[in-house]
């Protein structure tokens, strides 16, 4: 290859991604000095990396395959644009070999490896094959091209179950399965298969012996054309749910310093394997003693910010400084260790229901302000619309400190302040899991958060008085804010009156429940609220986002979003969601039966379980979706028979549409 082709200077870079690393590249990008292009679909036309981009080019539809995935479209936009380079970000074409050998062909610079280094790596089965030459360790596993299911289910065999089937190509849990047992094979491989060609065109699968109890360790390393290559330490991905991670700190506080030199020298063995130009991971796991290679991914990976800031190192800067053709800036024995820090992925996501991925216009987004150790790496804003076409994740909140148990400190007091509406988040989740004690203790595996998910997603406590005169608080106040946008007048004014004492109901209720009644007392002296037989003393103290609650004496602060009769409050005693019940009465409720088995969010019908007439039990799978590049299996609602299926593979369907018929047993 020509080497000026692969590394030279330039001025203007387009961003072959989407949402937040799209954000993240052109900060960095435009901090340097340089031109920034972004690209886009039709859902994407508002979003958030356009309008921060130079420049924009519209790809095409909503679907990543007609957009984002396409090559030569990505290509047109850089020629239209002048764009001499391209960031692939990750996820997308960032670790496809056709796309960075097309830029090449067409005189693009590639931020990352060369064609050959990223199949040789980027290839799970592939890297396996080099690393046990290298010397690396591995899980055994097989790693070869047949991939007939009598082959397949060999291997397993062989290997010994649990199995882990996954993708040769691709990450972030797409296409990857457990398999316990041998009945378990064959529809675990169909389905990871088919999960694998939406998410990254490339469905041949690896299997590989599963290790229980597992902890995932993985190495930053980055190298530049004059043949130097680094190590950044470790980070530690554990905590994960469904193989996605959750969770990432670095370092990791498994190892101590002996076993970190260890693992970093294999990474850098690993990635020397192919003289490894550009950042990139090299992925470990552990069972408690050793650690053995699983995969390299050949791009930057979405936790990079733990390992910034341990290091002081902006990873992006460094990558589009070897993508110029410069050597890196410092040497292995210059890069220090710093702190601890800890990230959080916060996603458009529902995990009272099995995680079920939200979509919906975002009418509250805030989130602290980057101090105190606080970094926010966002790609959405407030007013922005979640559509169902691409990943769920919304922003990563991350934290540094000199001590671990100080950064989950900090990262837990961002994520509690924190409100996100309009959509359904997990940072209640999140929160959840950071306060669990044996987090804090670094007593987990990769199965910790679904085993502890009952207590991870518990229902929110009941409102109790402090709610319930907040939630009186957040009605009048916003009466107050709407009554000054009007002619002035002392009327207007909550709470005063020239003689006499007056009083005023109100009564909210969560979900179904019962109403719980709270009175308001105001006019010629102090305002106070009555609960029961209780009175208390109250005054209000507007504030961004909120306000001062001063009851009986002890001010608390409280956020708050009203949305018609829909209060949202955060309290120190956690999120609240209450109706505020009609003073005037008319109140109508919609109850939608959980029996219907209906598109909980607009998808594609990728695969039918179930035949008509077939009787099923409870919880038995029916159909399978697509949605947000994840597959979501419809189960029977109750034993019963299946009486139609109102929807055929391939279909795509819109929330709310009826997909299929069980009449229950005994009818």
């Amino acid at each position: 290859m020509d080497r000026s082709k692969l590394y030279r200077r330039f001025r203007t870079l387009l961003i072959a991604n989407r949402g937040e690393i799209a954000c993240r590249v052109i900060r960095t990008a435009r901090a340097m000095g340089l031109r920034t292009v972004a690209i886009y679909s039709e859902a994407d036309r508002e979003a958030m990396h356009v309008a921060l981009a130079d420049e924009a080019v519209l790809l095409g539809p909503a679907r990543a395959r007609d957009s984002y995935l396409n090559i030569e479209r990505l290509i047109e936009a850089a020629r239209k644009t002048g764009a001499e380079a391209v960031h692939p970000g990750y996820g997308f074409l960032s670790e496809n070999a056709e796309f960075a050998q097309a830029c090449y062909d067409a005189g693009l610079v590639f931020v990352g490896p060369t064609a050959g280094m990223m199949t040789a790596m980027g290839s799970k089965s592939g890297s396996k094959e080099l690393m046990e030459k290298a010397g690396v360790p591995l899980v055994s596993g097989y790693h070869g091209e047949a991939q007939d299911e009598a082959t397949l289910a060999k291997a397993a065999d062989k290997i010994g179950f649990p199995v882990l089937v996954k993708a040769s190509a691709g990450g972030g849990g797409r296409g990857m399965r457990i398999v316990r047992s041998a009945d378990e094979l064959a529809p675990a491989i169909v389905s990871a298969k088919r999960e694998a060609k939406a998410a990254f065109g490339d469905d041949r699968m690896l299997i590989e012996k599963y290790v229980d109890n597992p902890r995932h360790i993985e190495v930053q390393i980055i190298g530049d054309s004059h043949g130097n290559l680094l190590s950044l330490f470790e980070r530690e991905c554990t905590l994960q749910r469904r193989h996605q991670k959750v969770i990432e700190e670095a370092p990791s506080p498994t190892l101590n310093a002996a076993q970190r030199e260890t693992v970093c020298a294999a990474a850098r063995k690993a990635a020397g394997a192919v003289n490894y130009v550009g950042a990139g991971t090299i992925e470990f796991v552990s069972d408690g003693k050793d650690v053995f290679f699983i995969e390299m991914n050949t791009r930057l990976q979405v936790e990079h910010p733990v390992t910034e800031l341990i290091t002081g190192i902006d990873l992006v800067e460094w990558q589009l400084r070897v993508a110029f053709g410069e050597a890196l800036p410092l040497k292995q024995d210059e890069i220090r260790l710093n702190g601890h820090a800890v990230e959080a992925r916060v996603y458009a996501e529902n995990p009272t229901k099995n995680f079920m991925p939200s979509v919906g216009r975002i009418s509250t987004w805030r989130l602290p302000a980057e101090t105190g150790g606080l970094r926010i790496d966002a790609g959405y804003r407030e007013g922005d619309t979640v559509s169902p076409y691409y990943d769920a994740m919304l922003a990563k909140v991350i934290a540094w400190a000199p001590t671990r148990d100080v950064a989950i400190e900090r990262l837990n007091r961002g994520l509690e302040e924190s409100d996100v509406r309009g959509i359904v988040t997990n940072i209640p989740f999140l929160s959840a899991l950071m306060t669990h004690p044996k987090v804090r203790a670094n007593a987990i595996d990769t199965g910790f958060i679904e085993r502890e998910l009952a207590v991870l997603t518990a229902a929110a406590p009941a409102p109790g008085e402090l709610e319930l005169c907040a939630a009186v608080a957040a009605v009048i106040n916003e009466e107050q804010q709407a009554a000054q946008l009007e002619a002035s007048s002392p009327w207007r004014t909550f709470g005063w009156q020239p003689v006499g004492r007056r009083q005023r109901s109100f009564a909210f209720r969560v979900g179904h429940g019962p109403e719980q009644k709270i009175a308001l007392n105001y006019g010629s002296g102090p305002s106070t609220l009555v609960i029961g037989d209780r009175e208390l003393a109250f005054t209000i103290a507007a504030k961004d986002g909120g306000f001062d609650l001063t009851l009986d004496g002890v001010k608390s602060s409280v956020a708050a979003v009203i949305d018609g009769h829909e209060l949202y409050l955060r309290t120190r005693n956690g999120r609240f969601d209450l109706h505020w019940v009609d003073p005037f009465g008319g109140e109508s409720e919609e109850h939608v039966g959980e029996d219907k088995i209906a598109a909980p969010l607009p998808g594609t019908v990728v695969a039918v379980l179930a035949e008509e007439g077939a009787e099923l039990e409870k919880g038995a799978p029916i159909l399978t979706l697509e949605v947000m590049k994840m597959e979501q299996t419809l189960r029977a609602p109750y034993a019963g028979v299946l009486k139609s299926i109102k929807c055929k593979v391939g279909d795509i369907v819109q929330e709310g549409v009826e997909l299929a018929l069980v009449e229950p047993a005994g009818e």
